[in-house]
């Protein structure tokens, strides 16, 4: 039976610069669906059928005394899109030039796995679920937060059995992006093309759902049901397509299936890059589905790359990429095997891959060790926000990155109470309703175990939204939860971190140009693509 790898967090690989058919409706459908694709329950529907079964099973069958009643698994609802219901979760706000996303609840769904079955929800939540405390998720439980088949589960000693729907709700934080708005560059009512800033990615993945592009463009664009036609990467800028029919999504398919669509890319890498045409046909292999890494290895898929050098600046070079095959992160994995990675690239350039940094395939190390390096380098460097990975990564919790990021407190609020660890938490909290929407998986790198959740009243002081990023913005360049959207157990709630800047969030490669057949969509080279760019600029 197919299920979510976690309640809270599913592995969330990178978004690819390659074409990747997909239906933003479908990965709606998706999340309609929760996790093992199943249909959503009703509220209420399941529990009112537990009360009317509850000595009798699956077809009357009675029930041995102890015995839960189950109820079935829900059929699949396919017709499923994002909506107004969906997008008024949570709304943005700007600050020190990022796109902010107010906190808010949320529910995780997933139906019980069968590693599971046979043990209690303390024992799964204690070895799986480590993003929090033993003790967070016994507080949890004790305030309704985690439900089993919809009723609420206040004693986490109960056994799991097999299809058994496990829900819970967070408080959900979600990572800032790059402020700069979503540029349309053409929608003829058949074809949407937009120029997508660094730092976004495409769909709901991981920890992303509001700072995304499909919900920017539902939240200020009332742009909705798009058919995905590729995919970039979440630090890579540049053009972005989406069929607006569903004729117009088989016809685009088509042509990637083909590879009728020629694209173009542009990147600044280290070095000298030789000159004339350079063709790399090295073969990729994916290491990590979870962090996202992959590498040129012999029994990997083939595929090619033509680049061109455009300048040399005496330091590093803009270098024109032409992926004639679509294979996750091929143009980065080629410049990295042919010793010019991308100048800012934070996989691709680390020193974790060794004194050569992946030079021609030379590692040196296991994947485990690879995996292991990358990991602690960004660790050390504060800076695992630019991995795309989930919280707990191979076996990293989440916690270490909050000890590691910030450990200042929270003191802007004077309401407070010691918890069961003897520190102090918010006492207040936001009021919300539920609704039901979702998110089970986007393609295989791309998963996230959402599937309901619920809409945050916005407190009447907060700040006022502006979609256009021009209202006042604060200067002291810091993440603490907006006042009104704070949740007492929530750990998130009570640290201060860091913000990143705008140009750690961006990665020197821009996707300039899609050609078809009868059509082509390009936008401006990025100023770092310039002849004269100086990175001390």
């Amino acid at each position: 039976m197919h299920s979510s790898s976690t309640m809270e967090q599913a592995a969330a690989a990178p978004e690819e610069e390659v074409d990747s058919p997909v239906s933003a409706q479908g990965v709606a459908a998706n999340e309609a669906v929760g996790a093992g694709k199943r249909k959503s329950d009703e509220p209420g529907e399941p529990e009112a059928r537990g009360r009317g079964k509850r000595r009798r099973g699956a077809g009357g069958k009675k029930l041995r005394p102890g015995e839960r009643y189950i109820p079935p698994p829900q059929k699949r609802n396919p017709g499923v899109s994002f909506s107004q219901e969906h997008y008024s979760e949570t709304s943005y706000y700007f600050e020190g030039g990022l796109r902010k996303v107010r906190p808010y609840f949320f529910d995780f769904k997933t139906y019980c796995k069968g590693r599971w079955v046979g043990k209690s929800l303390l024992e799964v939540f204690g070895t799986e679920f480590r993003a929090e405390s033993v003790e967070f998720y016994q507080r949890a439980a004790k305030e309704g937060r985690i439900r089993l088949n919809e009723t609420p589960v206040e004693d986490l000693t109960v056994v799991l059995r097999n299809n058994d729907h496990l829900r819970n709700t967070v408080h959900r934080h979600e990572p800032p992006v790059v402020g700069r708005p979503l540029e349309v560059l053409v929608d003829d009512g058949e074809v949407l093309v937009v120029d997508k800033p660094a730092s976004i990615p495409v769909h709901p993945c991981g920890r992303f759902r509001h700072n995304t592009v499909i919900f920017i463009l539902g939240k200020e664009r009332g742009l909705s049901e798009l058919h995905t036609v590729h995919r970039l990467d979440r630090l890579t800028s540049g053009v972005l397509l989406f069929a607006r029919t569903l004729e117009a999504s088989k016809k685009l398919d088509q042509l990637v299936r083909d590879r009728q669509l020629e694209k173009e890319y542009v990147c600044r890498v280290e070095g000298e890059f030789p000159e004339g045409e350079v063709t790399c046909e090295e073969p990729i292999l994916v290491v990590s589905f979870k962090i996202g890494i992959c590498r040129v290895d012999p029994k990997g898929k083939e595929c090619r790359t033509v680049f061109q050098r455009l300048s040399f600046n005496g330091k590093t070079s803009v270098v024109r990429c032409l992926p004639l095959t679509g294979r996750t992160h091929q143009i980065r994995v080629h410049l990295q095997y042919l010793g010019f990675p991308i100048l800012n690239d934070p996989i691709y350039g680390s020193s974790a891959w060794g004194p050569h940094r992946g030079k021609g395939g030379v590692v040196g190390k296991s994947d485990e060790e690879l995996l292991h390096a990358l990991v602690e380098e960004h660790r050390s460097q504060e800076s695992l926000h630019l991995l795309d990975m989930q919280d707990d990564g191979i076996g990293i919790k989440q916690q270490a990155e909050k000890n590691k990021t910030c450990e200042k407190r929270n003191k802007s609020d004077d309401t407070s109470e010691p918890d069961l660890s003897g520190d102090t938490h918010q006492t207040q909290m936001p009021s919300c309703t539920s609704s039901s929407a979702a998110v089970d998986e986007v393609k295989q790198d791309c998963t996230d175990s959402n599937t309901d959740s619920s809409s945050l009243q916005e407190s009447q002081s907060q700040q006022p939204i502006e979609s256009n990023g021009d209202q006042t913005e604060k200067t002291d360049n810091s993440q603490e939860t907006p006042a009104g959207t704070r949740d007492h157990l929530c750990s998130e709630c009570k640290l201060i971190r860091p913000d990143p800047t705008e140009k750690e969030l961006i990665m020197y490669l821009h996707a300039l140009r899609y050609k078809g057949p009868d059509f082509e969509y390009s936008t401006r080279s990025p100023d770092w693509a310039k002849e004269d760019w100086d990175e001390a600029d």
